[in-house]
């Protein structure tokens, strides 16, 4: 699925954060803002060294989060954000860090 239209739908996003995302405070952050923006989900390290953060709510409240995951103002140095879209699963709640 691609990034959604329909920016008042829920949306479920699937994020890989690459660069100098661990022991950074990376995921307390991505937690702190998607917490802001209501959405549900998880940020964990990975073994290579990235973060993935799934997200799910509104479109317009993921893509706000997907915003400020490349925008430059996160702990570390994000250099790639690969992003993938689907519909959201249900069963998240809150948002945690693994």
């Amino acid at each position: 699925m691609s990034a959604p239209r329909d920016e008042s739908g829920p949306v479920r996003l699937t994020a890989y954060a690459d660069g100098r995302v661990q022991g950074v405070g990376f995921r307390a952050w991505v937690r702190m803002r998607a917490t802001a923006l209501g959405l549900a989900g998880t940020a964990t390290n990975l073994d290579d060294g990235r973060v993935e953060v799934i997200a799910e709510g509104p479109a317009r409240d993921v893509r706000a989060l997907l915003a400020e995951l490349t925008g430059g103002d996160t702990p570390g140095r994000v250099t790639h954000v690969a992003e993938r879209w689907g519909a959201p699963q249900g069963r998240l709640r809150g948002f945690t860090e693994r």
